[in-house]
């Protein structure tokens, strides 16, 4: 990535393309955080762009967590998830899993998607895999208001991690 100075300076649309994977197929979130240059720190670039998403109409956030893959789904197992994605799931072996392992994840999101209307959103550098698997199970238990919260948090915290990441 280049360093803040530089990302403070970049034309918009450089600027969106640079940090336009931060949050997953969503580089609308980095185009509208732009405007909020210049940042002092990498912190307080994380904090504009989630507040980007915070003020993004219930519509625009449904699109974001949609934009997310299942963890340890078919576009895992297909190879075709950005690169970033990939990194993060198969840094807990999500790309290597027996097939009871792939069966329990799939049987998983299924339930979470039906219920929720979007995928499972974890920072998985965080956990393990039996972390994750409770993890899955215990948000399974939410009402769909707070567990869109949830998944929103989630998705800041994965935007974190990545921008630490290009830093």
């Amino acid at each position: 990535m280049a360093d803040l100075a530089d990302l403070n300076a970049m034309a918009p649309d450089d600027f969106t393309a640079t940090l336009g994977g931060v949050f997953e197929h969503s580089p609308w979130v980095a185009a509208r955080a732009a405007r909020h240059r210049p940042f002092d720190d990498v912190a307080a670039l994380h904090r504009a762009l989630c507040a980007v998403v915070s003020e993004a109409s219930e519509a625009e956030q449904r699109a974001l967590l949609q934009a997310h893959p299942d963890l340890a789904g078919r576009l895992a197992r297909a190879g075709t998830l950005t690169p970033d994605s990939a990194a993060e799931q198969g840094g807990l072996g999500l790309d290597r899993l027996s097939s009871d392992e792939f069966e329990r994840f799939d049987s998983l999101n299924r339930a979470y998607r039906a219920k929720f209307g979007f995928p499972f959103i974890a920072a998985v550098r965080r956990h393990d895999r039996q972390s994750l698997l409770a993890a899955f199970e215990a948000r399974l238990r939410h009402d769909p208001a707070s567990e869109r919260l949830v998944a929103l948090d989630e998705v800041a915290l994965i935007a974190r991690y990545r921008l630490q990441a290009l830093a």
